[in-house]
């Protein structure tokens, strides 16, 4: 058998919920290959895995009313260089409504800081942490969604939050992207509750957050350390119990996606 045909073998069976863990990390080990993302192209309906529910599993398909074709999937060490250029190229969006990075925002999004980024996140997939996805759009990079800080047990719980890159914006992706990274919070991670947060001076965040159901619920003050000082958030949230049917189901009947 050659290399090749192992190794897609080898990910064809870590897409099963009962993979043992070392098979998951050899798959994202050897992702630089390029197989990772031609191998998850189905949303899993079966069992959820013990350890990390909701990872790597991708979303289903689904169609905007402009023709594009919008899914979320497991994030891959080969995105590694699309990252790097579009967070750079968007530091203007970017750098107001995120977290205060460390030196300067070019040296934080090289293909070295994707790394170690990637990394990172990867360990704590493994761990059932956080569901780190990427929006692809018509097959190509287009931004981030992530499921942080997941909970089980009695809190049940976790944050989402997502950043659109700029040529994707406008367009409803954002709205989505959101839609999706929810239902498979709920569906296929199995939590109880989403939360998230959005600057006063972003509305558009939070009118994407709306759309998709979420409530406010408060007022973080100083809660988190955004573009050089500590910034005040609206919080919002969303249980699994407060609508009858899916994110993506009530944007379907809104015209926001097609049948």
């Amino acid at each position: 058998m050659s290399l090749r045909s192992a190794l897609v073998t080898l990910l064809t069976c870590c897409l099963c919920s009962s993979a043992p863990s070392w098979a998951w990390n050899l798959t994202f080990m050897y992702d630089f290959l390029g197989f990772g993302a031609r191998r998850v192209r189905s949303p899993s309906t079966g069992s959820r895995h013990a350890i990390h529910p909701g990872w790597p599993e991708a979303t289903r398909t689904v169609v905007l009313p402009n023709g594009w074709r919008i899914r979320l999937r497991p994030l891959l060490s080969s995105d590694g260089p699309t990252w790097s250029e579009l967070r750079i190229l968007d530091e203007h969006w970017l750098r107001p409504v995120e977290p205060t990075v460390a030196g300067t925002w070019k040296s934080a999004h090289t293909t070295a800081a994707w790394r170690i980024n990637f990394r990172n996140l990867r360990g704590w997939a493994t761990k059932g942490i956080v569901v780190p996805l990427v929006i692809e759009v018509n097959g190509e990079f287009a931004g981030q969604v992530t499921i942080g800080n997941i909970q089980h047990g009695s809190i049940g719980e976790a944050w989402i939050g997502y950043w659109v890159a700029s040529p994707f914006m406008g367009q409803g992706v954002a709205t989505v992207a959101c839609a999706l990274g929810t239902d498979l919070g709920f569906s296929r991670v199995g939590l109880h509750r989403l939360t998230a947060t959005f600057l006063p001076h972003n509305p558009a965040s939070g009118r994407v957050l709306e759309l998709v159901g979420y409530r406010r619920e408060g007022f973080l003050k100083g809660n988190l350390h955004i573009d050089g000082r500590w910034q005040d958030h609206h919080f919002v949230a969303q249980n699994i119990d407060d609508y009858p049917d899916s994110a993506l189901a009530r944007l379907l009947r809104a015209g926001r996606v097609l049948p």
